[in-house]
């Protein structure tokens, strides 16, 4: 895994062979974050990066100089992985948080730019991030909210629904706070 760009560009991570977590492919990445810089200016943003695994996509919207990125991962291994990079990488901007990301987008108060969510393909409740996001008003006015899943799902019907990309098997469901 690598860092695509920004300060810690082309750094290589190693999180070792405990990690079963399916991370999102540099080429996806580099697509995804190649449209973003048309939209944002990264250092104003404030992401939220659910489901975190590796911390690939915290890592590197920090690189790029985001204000702010909670990086919520359930797995205690993987959690102590993203703090100990944060670390290495003098992230102090990234917060690793431990916790189940259904309940923690329950509980949050916080309103984000960007929230960005890479759960297991085959993740119960998967269909409900949508509505929990937009129903608790988590994202900031032109906030997204993107949604990284398999070929499966369609989210296309719902109302904040704002395009699919696609990257080979990796579909983006973004969705825009109007």
């Amino acid at each position: 895994m690598r860092i695509i760009s920004g300060l810690h560009k082309g750094k290589r991570l190693y999180p070792g062979k405990y990690f079963k977590a399916r991370p999102t492919t540099d080429f996806a990445k580099e697509n995804l974050f190649n449209v973003l810089s048309n939209y944002f200016e990264f250092s104003e943003l404030s992401v939220l990066d659910l489901f975190s695994g590796t911390g690939s996509i915290s890592y590197e919207f920090a690189s790029r100089g985001a204000l702010m990125v909670d990086s919520v991962e359930s797995n205690t291994r993987y959690h102590s992985f993203i703090q100990k990079t944060a670390r290495e990488l003098e992230f102090t901007h990234l917060t690793a948080i431990r916790a189940d990301a259904f309940r923690f987008l329950k509980h949050i108060s916080r309103q984000y730019d960007i929230i960005f969510a890479d759960p297991p393909f085959d993740l119960k409740g998967i269909d409900q991030l949508p509505h929990l996001v937009f129903s608790r008003n988590l994202l900031k006015p032109g906030g997204w909210f993107i949604l990284e899943h398999g070929k499966d799902h369609d989210f296309s019907l719902l109302p904040q629904f704002r395009e699919l990309r696609k990257y080979g098997s990796v579909h983006f469901s973004v969705f825009e706070n109007t």
